[in-house]
């Protein structure tokens, strides 16, 4: 009984695909680096040294955002810092004793790419430029961006400060998720109110692909003499969405389109087998054993006809108490690429079990010992039903 249990807890199965493929149709990019991504699982559609550290500009500025934006209290006004916004480059407009928000910040960072909103932001967050580096770098970490060293918050030229085409997707791909990021990249015009004393005024979007191609949803340009034209980009079509790095591209506003023409062209539904599901073991109730189904499968994108890598992992609890209701959410099957969640479908009772008539007061003592012993020693996880 306690083996049955507990491989109803939870179960990991991985699933493997095929190496991808370069295909002789992929067109012809002018970047130095650049890589298609899917931003559901993360799969690579293709890329030409994807994985080799350059500098990427004030692309750079999508780790300053994201991580901003994850701080809280977004619209409670503040001082900019009149260190911090002492820089070179593009910039927001930002004066000595300017009245802002986080939120604008943000909007500063993305649209006009404002160096001084980018070192303003760091200094808000972190309290000074260097712990917010230290925490751009361990949120590359999380992410899994393993060719990535953050040496500025906006993308200045500075020793080490690099990143890959493929790392740089991954972190679109993570800071797309946060609502209040994605609605701010999507914005060719954004009216904001900041000053001394605050007045609205209008930015505009650097990101020419916004006005060239309905498909693009964001997200951020970037250029250094030393890294040249950097651009990260999202598109969506038929509801998938990809996501495109070029580094060093002279020809980054055509190269982004063919990518996403080629790209959505090969999209092919993949429909996932549904798992293996366990019973699960059920108390007080007038079968001692449930079984549970998925009401419908998963379906993913193949790209080039190679369907994506994935993990499976059941989660339900080690028992249930009845009464269970037929079709009533009881566990769940969580899919993931890498660390990301890819989506989480629930498992429903396939059949309505009775409680049982009720049971002397010592059979009940010794239910809640053992509901009590089970929770300590398999820590099975709670459900939102």
């Amino acid at each position: 009984m306690i083996r049955r249990i507990a491989a109803a807890a939870a179960a990991v199965l991985i699933c493997t695909v095929p190496v991808l493929r370069v295909s002789a149709d992929v067109p012809e990019v002018s970047a130095k680096a650049y890589v298609l991504m899917d931003a559901q699982t993360g799969q690579v559609v293709c890329g030409n040294h994807a994985e080799e550290k350059r500098p990427m500009a004030s692309t750079t500025k999508i780790m300053t955002a994201l991580l901003t934006l994850e701080s809280g209290a977004l619209d409670m006004p503040f001082t900019v810092d009149s260190e911090a916004i002492r820089t070179e480059g593009s910039s927001m407009g930002l004066q000595e004793g300017d009245t802002v928000t986080k939120r604008v910040l943000c909007a500063g960072m993305l649209l006009p790419s404002g160096n001084d909103a980018a070192n303003a932001a760091a200094v808000a967050v972190a309290g000074n430029i260097p712990a917010f580096l230290e925490q751009m770098n361990r949120r590359a970490a999380e992410i899994g961006m393993t060719h990535t060293c953050f040496a500025t918050p906006s993308g200045l030229d500075a020793e080490g400060h690099g990143a890959s085409a493929h790392d740089m997707a991954l972190l679109a791909r993570e800071a797309l998720r946060n609502d209040d990021f994605a609605a701010i990249c999507c914005q060719q015009h954004m009216r904001v109110c900041f000053g001394a004393p605050p007045f609205l005024r209008t930015l505009t979007n650097t990101n020419k692909l916004l006005s060239m191609d309905e498909r693009v949803i964001g997200v951020k340009t970037g250029f250094t003499d030393d890294a040249g034209r950097c651009l990260v980009s999202a598109a969506e079509q038929d509801g998938r969405r990809l996501i495109c790095v070029t580094l060093f591209d002279p020809n980054d506003w055509a190269d982004h389109q063919a990518l996403f023409d080629y790209g959505f062209a090969s999209a092919m539904p993949c429909t996932l087998p549904l798992p293996e599901l366990p019973e699960v073991p059920v108390e007080g109730g007038e079968s001692d054993a449930l079984r549970v189904y998925l009401r419908e499968p998963l379906t993913l994108t193949a790209w080039r006809g190679i369907p994506p890598e994935y993990t499976v992992q059941i989660l339900l609890p080690p028992f249930l108490t009845a009464p269970v209701r037929k079709g009533e959410p009881v566990g769940s099957v969580l899919y993931r690429s890498g660390q990301t969640e890819i989506a989480r479908l629930p498992l429903c009772a396939a059949a309505e079990i009775a409680q049982t008539p009720q049971e002397p007061p010592e059979q009940n003592m010794i239910l809640r010992i053992k509901r009590a012993l089970f929770k300590v020693f398999f820590n099975y996880p709670r459900y939102t039903r």
